[in-house]
């Protein structure tokens, strides 16, 4: 039995990366807690994800199957993280701050009666007196924050925790069943309607390219995918174009959209409202393209070009494409 057990994602018969960062934070609380972490992965048909998740340290990996779990609703999961939590007998239970793990850990803390901390940005203190950092007001407040229930639930911003390495090492895994009382499910998993593409999704990108309501026009992003296709990103999008339907909400970068940290960001149009800021401002580096040299984007910027984006951007595509 571990003091701390990751819950861990799956998506298309493949493991979530941000998930490895679930466990980079485990990591660092075990080093200050004492004891060691397991893992549960729950779905239909997941052996070879509990397969790869046996190499990452955990004393143990509990594969939760249930016909119910074949697809993902809030409601089964959390019985089924439930069940896994029971069986390890943790008192910290973290999970990456994706849209599922924000969706699912709630129900698991009320499950549980635990108190939580979401979206934490580090871990502090010792065994005695552990708090946790927190973004606040569209992160321009830090907040730290301490949980005083047996068990504690968190939620991990994965900007903020390195995907943790394989050690070689091998775990058991413990398929088990999941628990799941079918007939107190009030939602069923009917399809996912999502957007088909070869780039990298938003939150696993080294680059990023996102677009602004500076674009002027749907059409007009030919001009971001050009430059994203010469650097390999992904592409982003701030809330107003994403509301204006110019491109699919799963573009949307910020408070309300993903959170992003790639090595490189380039905001093309965007004037960088607070909302967005708080989805980006931690990438390694940014580059801000705007025609407005008070835009509040350039404040973060790492590199700023004041300039019409419609002559910056097809020189630029076209210089990177012949380096």
């Amino acid at each position: 039995m571990s003091n701390i057990i990751v819950l861990a994602e799956h998506e298309s018969g493949q493991l979530v990366k941000a998930s490895l960062c679930a466990v980079s934070a485990a990591k660092e609380l075990a080093a200050k807690v004492g004891g060691g972490f397991d893992i549960a992965i729950a779905g239909q048909g997941v052996d070879s994800i509990a397969a790869a998740l046996a190499g990452y340290g955990a004393a143990t990996v509990y594969q939760l199957e249930d016909a119910s779990l074949a697809g993902y609703t809030a409601q089964a999961y959390a019985q089924a993280f439930g069940t896994a939590v029971s069986a390890s007998g943790a008192q910290y239970v973290v999970a990456a701050a994706t849209s599922k793990g924000k969706d699912c850990t709630p129900r698991v803390a009320a499950r549980l009666n635990a108190g939580m901390a979401s979206d934490i940005t580090a871990i502090n203190g010792d065994a005695g007196n552990l708090t946790y950092t927190r973004p606040m007001w569209a992160g321009n407040v830090m907040g730290e924050v301490k949980v005083n229930t047996d068990i504690t639930v968190l939620t991990v911003r994965t900007t903020d925790f390195d995907a943790a390495a394989s050690d070689g090492g091998q775990s058991a895994v413990e398929k088990m069943a999941a628990g799941v009382d079918t007939g107190s499910l009030r939602m069923s998993y009917v399809g996912l309607d999502a957007v088909e593409s070869n780039r990298p999704a938003l939150t696993d990108a080294d680059a990023i390219v996102a677009g602004g309501r500076g674009l002027k026009a749907a059409e007009h992003f030919s001009l971001v995918e050009a430059l994203a296709d010469q650097l390999n990103a992904a592409i982003g999008a701030s809330r107003a174009v994403v509301d204006a339907e110019w491109v699919p909400n799963d573009w949307q970068v910020g408070q309300t959209g993903k959170v992003v940290a790639p090595g490189l960001y380039i905001a093309v149009g965007i004037s960088g409202a607070i909302q967005h800021l708080a989805g980006m401002k931690g990438s390694k580096t940014i580059v801000a393209i705007n025609k407005d040299p008070d835009a509040p984007i350039f404040s973060v910027a790492d590199y700023g070009l004041v300039a019409d984006l419609f002559d910056v951007m097809p020189e630029l595509t076209t210089k990177i494409a012949a380096r």
